[in-house]
């Protein structure tokens, strides 16, 4: 899913806008609105004027972005790595109780990652970057993925809010440091299949990577809630997903479908933007 958030300025209030992709959407027993609610648009050239006006924008993205690239989501009944989900074993605790079957589980996901490829969604932000940039509008893309494939398609002023699988960190001294060896040591060659009858290697705490340690939480509410908060105030925020979501409503603007074919019209040049 993507959710699309423009921003500009007026003389006396600064309005904010996102473009929010592949999340789940928080819930809440009580939202307080500042204006009446209606169902979202699909009018792809109403959205594109709201996008012409803006000066910044945030384009909010999580696993359904990368799945046209053919990255697992490790979500819903096939959402598993042999019998566990990733919210099971993406975590410090679970790290502490196995780390061998934690790294068996993160050298699949990056040997597997780095036989993937940006798709037309990561390529349309990152162009519609480049190409505002040279407008004086800027871009920023948060998101919760850690395959790397908005990096591998050239958007600059990125935040990966849960880190990424190329990036490695010290259980000790925290030292964080980037880290694309495949495979990342010797004894995790060939190891880590999916399926779920395969077994843990077992393999000994000294001869797993040193200094080392990949973490992310997989948890997506902390950024599931910006663009129901954001909309909330009056922002004009649009929603690119597969389906409708208990969000949408929320929202100004829906377009169902894939990621890849919904974005690039979405953030193609506009009639009105100057070319420099």
């Amino acid at each position: 899913m993507v959710i699309l958030m423009n921003l500009f300025h007026s003389a006396t209030r600064r309005w904010v806008s996102q473009v929010y992709c592949g999340l789940k959407p928080a819930s809440s027993k009580k939202q307080r609105t500042c204006f009446e609610m209606t169902r979202p648009s699909s009018n792809m050239a109403d959205f594109r004027e709201v996008f012409a006006k803006a000066k910044h924008i945030a384009i909010i993205t999580g696993a359904g972005v990368s799945a046209e690239s053919g990255v697992p989501t490790f979500r819903g009944a096939g959402g598993y790595w042999r019998k566990w989900q990733a919210q099971e074993l993406a975590t410090p605790e679970a790290f502490a109780r196995n780390p061998s079957r934690v790294w068996e589980f993160y050298h699949y996901r990056r040997e597997l990652m780095m036989t993937k490829h940006p798709n037309p969604a990561h390529i349309a932000i990152a162009e519609c970057e480049a190409r505002l940039s040279k407008q004086g509008r800027s871009v920023v893309v948060i998101t919760q993925n850690i395959d790397e494939l908005h990096r591998k398609a050239g958007t600059k002023h990125l935040l990966e809010i849960h880190g990424s699988l190329f990036k490695t960190r010290c259980t000790s001294c925290g030292n964080v440091t980037a880290n694309h060896k495949s495979p990342i040591c010797s004894a995790l060659a060939g190891k880590g299949a999916p399926d779920p009858d395969a077994e843990d290697t077992r393999i000994p705490v000294e001869e797993l990577p040193r200094v080392n340690l990949v973490g992310t939480s997989s948890i997506v509410y902390p950024a599931a809630m910006f663009a129901p908060q954001v909309s909330a105030r009056g922002v004009p925020v649009a929603e690119f997903n597969m389906q409708s979501t208990p969000a949408t409503d929320q929202f100004r603007f829906h377009f169902p479908g894939p990621c890849g074919t919904t974005l690039p019209p979405a953030l193609a040049r506009h009639k009105t933007e100057i070319i420099s």
